[in-house]
């Protein structure tokens, strides 16, 4: 939906624009109606728009003013005049600022529309001309990977500005949060910042999540200076619109050629990504610095707490072991041995105990792409817990001989999990004493009836959370939860982590 602002003096003509278009059926949306020039500049600088539909006579700030200080901030931005003046001068300054449409009052629907229309494949032409000519993408992948010769490197270099002797580059690679900038009008807004830094920085277009930037710097500037201009750029992006990003900075370079080692230096240090988090700026000394030690898995003490089914003695060791255990200084490589080793026993014990048929397991392909693709630590520890909880819910239950009565009563679980059970009702269904029923379903079943009945709730909530778009609060509805706060609290004991954590494994 292309984002449009309406202004206009008249409030009973600013109405009469808005209400006599159909936006949806022209795949637009009105975001402003503003009364005056001043007012519509500072709401643009706070949410840019796509489409600007505007008087020319307005007080503070006239129409023909407010487009030239548009003009300066996006040259892009559609621009439609609307005026009850037929004057030639009006015309040849709208022309000056490249407006779509000079449209006279009173109105007609049908020019405005197609007025809006034309705008709208104006952008269109704009993104098909980005796209062609984002600094030839495809050409920059290669340059930097090394894979061109000198000739033609040498014509991309061209594009870059011109090295004197009195500066270097310190290249870094940003990685965006795609989720963070979606709704903040996409990558133009982090390209519009860093356009506005006080340091020269060319950015070269990747992808939609990955920019490669150079910072042209005098040389007699040191590292951490460097570092902290990427820094306080991340913090911008943060601070003023809620964009994250994970910045890996390179030593610097004086020449060009040098580029595509910086690349590869700065691309490697992206896997520390899931140790640091988004909202990081990360430099190569940084890296060196880590240290390599081993961080050991008592994997005989946590075997054995699956196979006694130990729920939360499991989580709370995995608890230490991500959380307290690895502390920031490590190396990266450390935490993937760790996450491997790990991986590898509950491959075992799926394995020995012929569990991978349920389709909730993750064979240990799939575990390792999850483990590679985490945001985070928290990501990653979540991927664990989620994995052992489903091994301890499922462990023997196939190969347990139950009574009658208990068979009887997990059936009824499975069925009739959204109603408020109890054993006293059971026990009375069953013809029972209620405290000899409770006694023989927590032998046989491992766990008392309420906790079974919990674990049963949350383990349909956990499908529908991983499968589904319901919302958290449809699914604690749905599950028999009707206090969503309640919900997250018992989720929560069961898996170590929120409903709303464990769907960030969705995107992995």
């Amino acid at each position: 939906m292309r984002k449009v602002m309406l202004v206009e003096d008249e409030e009973l003509i600013l109405q009469g624009i808005r209400c006599i278009i159909d936006w949806e059926e022209i795949s637009m949306t009105v975001v402003s109606m503003v009364h005056n020039g001043q007012e519509a500049l500072k709401r643009f600088k706070e949410e840019p728009v796509d489409i600007i539909v505007t008087d020319v006579e307005m007080p503070l700030m006239n129409g023909l003013e407010l487009l030239e200080e548009i003009r300066k901030i996006s040259p892009e931005t559609r621009c439609i005049i609307l005026s009850g003046y037929d004057e030639f001068e009006y015309a040849r300054a709208a022309l000056k600022l490249d407006v779509e449409e000079y449209i006279l009052k009173p109105i007609n629907e049908e020019q405005l529309k197609q007025a809006l229309l034309d705008a709208a494949k104006q952008l269109d032409e704009i993104d098909r001309k980005k796209a062609e000519d984002v600094e030839d993408k495809i050409g920059w992948h290669k340059l930097l990977q090394g894979k061109l010769s000198e000739e033609e490197a040498e014509e991309f270099y061209q594009m870059l500005p011109k090295m004197d002797g009195g500066k270097k580059i310190y290249a870094a690679v940003m990685r965006i949060d795609t989720g963070s900038v979606e709704n903040q009008g996409g990558i133009q807004v982090i390209l519009a910042e860093i356009q506005a830094q006080p340091h020269e920085i060319r950015v070269i277009y990747l992808s939609p999540d990955t920019l490669f930037l150079l910072l042209y710097i005098d040389k007699e500037c040191e590292d951490e200076e460097a570092v902290e201009i990427f820094g306080r750029l991340q913090n911008d992006l943060e601070s003023m619109y809620g964009i994250m990003c994970f910045l890996t900075v390179a030593s610097a370079i004086e020449q060009y050629e040098d580029l595509s080692q910086s690349y590869k230096t700065a691309s490697k240090m992206q896997k520390y990504r899931v140790l640091e988090g988004y909202g990081s700026c990360v430099a190569e000394n940084y890296i060196q610095e880590r240290k390599t030690q081993d961080v050991v898995i008592d994997e005989t003490l946590l075997r054995k707490m699956i196979l006694k089914k130990d729920q939360d003695g499991v989580l709370q060791y995995i608890e230490d072991l991500f959380i307290n255990n690895l502390r920031s200084e490590v190396n990266v490589d450390v935490l993937y041995q760790l996450a491997l080793k790990l991986a590898v026993l509950l491959q075992d014990i799926k394995t020995e105990y012929k569990l991978g048929h349920s389709r909730n397991f993750q064979n240990l392909s799939e575990m390792m792409e999850k483990i590679y693709q985490a945001d985070d630590i928290f990501g990653l520890k979540t991927i664990f817990i989620s994995e052992i909880v489903e091994i301890i819910t499922y462990l023997h239950m196939e190969d347990s001989q139950y009574t009658p009565v208990v068979k009887q009563i997990m059936e009824e679980v499975q069925q009739n999990y959204k109603e408020d059970m109890n054993l006293k009702t059971l026990s009375y269904k069953y013809h029972m004493n209620a405290s000899y029923l409770g006694q023989i379903f927590q032998k046989e079943v491992g766990c008392s009836f309420a906790q079974y009945l919990s674990n049963t709730k949350n383990k349909i909530a956990k499908d529908l959370i991983l499968n589904t778009n319901m919302k958290i609060n449809d699914i604690a509805k749905e599950v028999g939860y009707p206090d969503t706060s309640y919900f997250y609290r018992k989720f929560k004991q069961c898996y170590g982590v929120s409903p709303a954590s464990l769907r960030t494994i969705k995107k992995y």
